[in-house]
Parts: structure tokens; C-alpha cells; sequence
């Protein structure tokens, strides 16, 4: 066996088993990543297709621009409760967008976890209707993270070996790459499909995690040119870098895999991996002004999806060291990489007015899912209870804004649930572009409703599901139903939004007719594509990196 197959084949595996020091497993880790990345080429300039010279003459559509932070808290932008440590950080061109247009109150992802929340944001559908229902991740990195409990943890997770046989052809072999065969499928269409009916350019920038097997990379879903990293993330900047600011989580086994596997490079249009040139949110943004700039003469939709502020928490040196206010080293990362982020929207913003696209441009900004408990930091979903992976509301009550100035007045504010699944139809309405009719959509258009030419809720519900964990908000009611913890949580968002007193005893006939919605939701849904792998604690009230006493809540989280 030759070096790299024994590292790729034998490290990440004793890493995974358990019962090693960190150091020791970190090594091997690294050792493993080592062998396993493909080579990573020095930058290269990157050339978007330009636009025709001239504008064009008459009426055009709305460009469309969709800007997806990732695991960005609730409480993380300033508008929504006053920003990261206390309000320290201010988000104010994040906060612009909502105040320029419409902030939605009660705006949902589609899912607590990235992947399938991206998936039903860019088909307009419930992912859970075409099976991409869990986060595709290495099989390495599941095993770790169901095997390895967080110190502090009163609960073991589980790793379900014996699942791996129902695994799609490929996706366990330990290339990096065997990953993306974890994908939507290709009949799937997505929201730049539908706008390319419309004539528009599309582009992607950032993150995608939505397979990268032929038929589900963005070059395939519609996109006509794409920048970023194809699966789950990429380093911000190498970790000795002299511009950058680290911070780790020792105890958590999603921080410690993520240092030594993660890359920092990206791919332009399937090419081979480069490195961007410099912060990756700056990188990204830096190409998202020149894709606008090159486009400005024609309808275009820009999807941009950088991994800010998810893990691993790199912050840009100077970013750091605008924010000495902030002690916590740890928060004072994450606080610096909130402000990237804004200051990054700030620059898309003023390119918008520069280039007088401004006022005929819908600009909407969510993220895709809560802030994560394995930050360590308690505050990034305030005022709401629970984190990534659940569905209380910290874990998918979402920054929900947009912006459209020739359509939507400033100051709009919508208090009715919506979700992801929403933005697709409302772009798609907006361009003017057909609604796909041989399949359910589970989005509407938001903007009668929100210029007032519609009334009542979008939606009589919304759902969620990952394996046997699921939720439905009906109305005012929300129900959570652990089915590997034989528990349910009712609650009351009318009264008690902070989801702080249960009322599943007190409301069996509530409890049993949003079941049955629950069911008849389950009943329209496919088999997933590939099983779940791990089933682990999340606790509620609680982030990681602290002590857990028996009894504190939590729900399992599979994936």
C-alpha cells in the first residue's frame, strides 16, 4: 500500500476511533488531510463573461442579487437585537437592506442545518420532497463527530455503522471527492434555471454543498459561471497566515476535524482548485463587484453564498484589531468576522448605486440556519432558545430581509411566517419568469403580500425534518417531535415566543391534529437518498464548551 493511501486510509480512521490525546489525533488528521487534498494551484485572475456595451433600451427585469450568510445568529446583525457582544459590532449595511425595504419578523430556513436548507432555497420545494434531506459530510467526519461525545455531555452520539451499505455507490471511499456524490438530483430545477428563461446571467459565488457529481454542480444547475468550493467549506485564510486571527474549539470534534481537512482554494467554472487571493469573504466579494461591473448592461442574478462566519473562526488582523472593546478572544474572532461580512455587503450595496443598478435590484439577505452551539459563545441566537441543528427557534428563526426600491416601500415590516422556500417564487416573479408546474412548490411570492395587493399568511404551514426529528409551525403553534427520545414540545409563538413553556400536556388535541399534519407532510416525501449516518445531543440552552447537568434539555440531531 503506498504512503498516501496507508495516511488517507488508516488516520482519519484511528482519528475517528476515539480514545487517542488531542494532539496525537490531531496529527493524524492532519496527516490524513495531507494525503488526501488535491493539489491546491497558485491564484489566478478571474475573467467574468462581459455584458452587452450599452444598455438596453425599454423596461428591463429587476437584477437579483441573494445573499446567504452561513450559521450567522440571529442576534449576530445589529437590527435584530444589537449585534454580536452586546452590541459591539454593528451591522449597519446588513441592517440597510431591511430598513431600505422589508423586514420579515418571522422568516424561517428551510432546514437548521446548511445543506438542505440551501437545496429548498434555490428550488422553491421542501428538500425533504426529493430526498436531500441530511448534510452530505465524509464518512470520516461523521464517524467522529457520532462517536466522539463533547467533554461536558451527560449524552453519548451514535455512529450507525451497519447504515453504510445503504450508501450511494462512492460517497464512502476516503477521497475528499467522494462527497459530492452526495448531490440533488439533477431534475431538480433551480431558481437560475428559471431565471435563465428570463435572459438572465447567473452567477454563483461561494459556498454550494449540493453535490458536485455531473448534473448537480452550479455549472449544471443553471448557473452560467460559478467561484467558490463545491462542498462544504474552505479556510479563510491559512491558518499561519500573517494577516489572521484563529480561534479554536478544543473540545468540539466538528472544529477539530475542520482545521486540518479544510482547504483554502476555490474553482472557477470546474476548474482545478487555486488559491483566492487573500480573506476569502474579501476574495469573494472582490469578485462579486466585478461580476456586477461586467454585467451591469443585462438582467443577472448573483448568488452570493459566503461561508462567513462559519467555523473554523478566522477573523482578518485588522478586523481584530478594530474591536479591542471585546476581551473574549473567542468572541472577539467571531465579533471581527461579523464585521467582515457587513463590510463586504456594504461594498455590493454601494456597487449597486454606483453603476445606477440600485433601484431596480431585489436584494435579499437570510442565512441558512442559526448560530451554532459548538461556537461556545451563548448569545448568538438571543433572545431565542436553541442553536444550529434544532428546530427551536434559534436554530431557524432567521434574519429575513429585502430589499427592492422600485417595488417594495422603505420601512415595510411583515409579521406572517415565511420561509426559504419563498425566495425562489419571489424572484421568479419578480423577473417575470414561469413557476414550474409538473412539480409541488412549496414557496409563494412575497411581494403582494408585502406591497399589500395580497392578504392573509402565505403559508397555513411550515416544516421541518431531519430523519426522525421534525417540526411544523401552524398558525401560531409549533410542534417538535424527538421520536428517538419518545418527546414532544409544544408551544405557543402567540404568547410564548421564546418557546419557554411546554404545553404538549395541557393541548393533546393540538398535539394530535399538528401530528397528523406532520404525518401527511412525511407521506409527500421521499425516501432520503442516503441514509443517516450519526444521531447526537444538541443541547438547548447551553452552547458548547460547558458542563451539562442531567436533565437539561436537548434533542438528536441526525445527519
Amino acid at each position: 500500500m503506498k504512503l498516501r493511501t496507508w495516511l488517507a486510509a488508516g488516520a482519519i480512521t484511528l482519528a475517528a476511533a476515539g480514545g487517542l490525546a488531542y494532539m496525537n489525533r490531531t496529527t493524524l488528521l492532519s496527516m490524513a488531510a495531507r494525503a488526501q487534498l488535491p493539489p491546491v494551484e497558485p491564484n489566478r485572475p478571474v475573467t467574468w463573461a462581459a455584458g452587452p456595451a450599452t444598455p438596453p433600451t425599454g423596461e428591463r427585469p429587476p437584477n437579483v442579487i441573494l445573499i446567504l450568510a452561513d450559521d450567522l445568529g440571529y442576534n449576530d446583525i445589529s437590527l435584530n437585537g444589537g449585534g454580536v457582544a452586546g452590541g459591539m459590532v454593528k451591522t449597519p449595511a446588513i441592517d440597510s437592506i431591511g430598513h431600505d425595504g422589508a423586514i420579515f419578523d418571522n422568516g424561517y430556513t428551510a432546514n437548521a442545518t446548511c445543506a438542505p436548507s440551501r437545496a429548498s432555497l434555490l428550488t422553491g420545494r421542501n428538500a425533504t420532497r426529493f430526498g436531500f434531506e441530511f448534510t452530505p459530510a465524509p464518512v470520516a467526519f461523521q464517524r467522529l463527530v457520532g462517536t466522539e461525545a463533547e467533554p461536558g455531555s451527560t449524552v453519548k452520539p451514535k455512529f450507525f455503522k451497519e447504515r453504510l451499505a445503504d450508501m450511494p455507490p462512492g460517497s464512502t471511499e476516503r477521497s475528499p471527492q467522494a462527497v459530492n456524490v452526495l448531490s440533488v438530483p439533477a431534475t431538480e430545477i433551480t431558481l437560475a434555471e428559471v431565471l435563465k428563461t428570463r435572459g438572465y446571467h447567473t452567477v454563483h459565488l461561494g459556498k454550494w454543498h449540493l453535490g458536485g457529481k455531473k448534473g448537480s454542480r452550479p455549472e449544471d444547475q443553471g448557473f452560467d459561471e460559478s467561484l467558490g468550493f463545491i462542498a462544504g467549506g474552505a479556510m479563510f485564510l491559512p491558518e499561519k497566515d500573517p494577516n489572521v486571527v484563529n480561534a479554536k474549539q478544543d473540545w468540539d470534534p466538528i472544529d477539530r476535524f475542520l482545521w486540518p481537512n479544510l482547504p483554502y482554494a476555490v474553482q472557477f467554472n470546474g476548474s482545478p482548485m487555486f488559491e483566492p487571493k487573500g480573506y476569502m469573504t474579501d476574495y469573494l466579494a472582490d469578485e462579486a463587484v466585478k461580476a456586477i461591473k461586467a454585467n451591469k448592461n443585462r438582467p443577472f442574478f448573483l448568488y452570493f453564498a459566503p461561508n462567513a462566519i462559519h467555523t473554523p473562526l478566522q477573523a482578518k488582523k485588522s478586523d481584530y484589531d478594530a474591536l479591542p472593546g471585546i476581551k473574549d478572544h473567542r468572541l472577539r474572532v467571531y465579533g471581527a468576522m461579523a464585521k467582515n461580512l457587513d463590510d463586504n455587503v456594504a461594498r455590493i450595496l454601494k456597487t449597486l448605486k454606483d453603476e445606477g443598478l440600485d433601484q431596480n435590484t431585489l436584494v435579499i439577505f437570510t442565512t441558512d440556519n442559526g448560530g451554532a452551539a459548538y461556537i461556545g459563545l451563548p448569545e448568538v441566537n438571543r433572545p431565542y432558545r436553541g442553536f444550529k441543528a434544532t428546530f427551536f427557534e434559534g436554530g431557524i428563526h432567521a434574519p429575513f430581509l429585502m430589499r427592492w426600491p422600485q417595488k417594495i416601500a422603505a420601512g415595510t415590516r411583515y409579521a406572517p411566517p415565511v420561509g426559504h422556500v419563498d425566495i425562489f417564487s419571489t424572484a421568479a416573479g419578480a423577473a417575470g419568469a414561469a413557476i414550474p408546474t409538473d412539480r409541488k412548490i412549496d414557496g409563494v411570492d412575497l411581494t403582494p403580500f408585502v406591497t399589500g395587493k395580497a392578504q392573509g399568511r402565505p403559508h397555513e404551514a411550515l416544516y421541518w425534518r431531519s430523519g426522525q426529528y421534525k417540526a411544523v409551525r401552524a398558525g401560531d403553534w409549533k410542534l417538535q417531535v424527538s421520536e428517538a427520545q419518545n418527546k414532544v414540545w409544544l408551544h405557543d409563538l402567540a404568547t410564548d415566543p421564546l418557546e419557554k413553556k411546554d404545553l404538549s400536556a395541557a393541548q393533546p388535541a393540538v398535539v394530535a391534529r399538528l401530528k397528523a399534519l406532520l404525518k401527511a407532510q412525511d407521506a409527500e416525501s421521499a425516501k432520503p437518498i442516503w441514509p443517516s449516518l450519526l444521531q447526537g445531543p444538541v443541547y438547548i440552552d447551553a452552547p458548547g464548551g460547558r458542563t451539562h447537568k442531567p436533565g437539561d434539555e436537548y434533542i438528536l440531531w441526525d445527519n
